[in-house]
């Protein structure tokens, strides 16, 4: 383990100031990075997630989405006023049903591009040897 951590370590102390400097052409800044974080802490929650998967192809109510996702329709209704405030879903109201939509097509990009890194990770993953202790 210690051999890992060397081989993560930089040999010496030499900075090269051509590469940091592209990179701070497009840094974000830390407002933005939380931001980020805060989408990402949204979307650790499989719940959330697989609720998001179920609005890909259709719109849903409440009582669907609870359904279709094994949730209790509070539980339901709590995650999408979640992913609502960050703007991952819409709601449209027709009557006395409130209709739940993906917010625009980033959302489904944002699936869809999860998903197929997902698909490409996975053999690798399964390839690797498994410690037995």
């Amino acid at each position: 383990m210690s051999q890992d951590r060397t081989l993560d370590a930089c040999l010496d102390d030499t900075l090269h100031p051509e590469k940091a400097a592209k990179v701070l052409t497009t840094l974000l800044r830390d407002d933005q990075f939380e931001d980020l974080a805060a989408y990402f802490r949204v979307l650790g929650e499989p719940s959330r997630v697989r609720l998001l998967h179920c609005l890909l192809d259709a719109e849903l109510c409440v009582c669907d989405l609870a359904a279709l996702s094994n949730l209790s329709v509070a539980a339901t209704s709590q995650h999408l006023r979640t992913l609502r405030n960050l703007h991952l879903v819409k709601r449209r109201r027709e009557g006395k049903v409130m209709w739940y939509s993906l917010a625009d097509e980033h959302i489904r990009s944002l699936l869809f591009i999860t998903q197929e890194h997902l698909a490409h990770a996975q053999p690798r993953a399964a390839a690797r040897p498994v410690e037995v202790s």
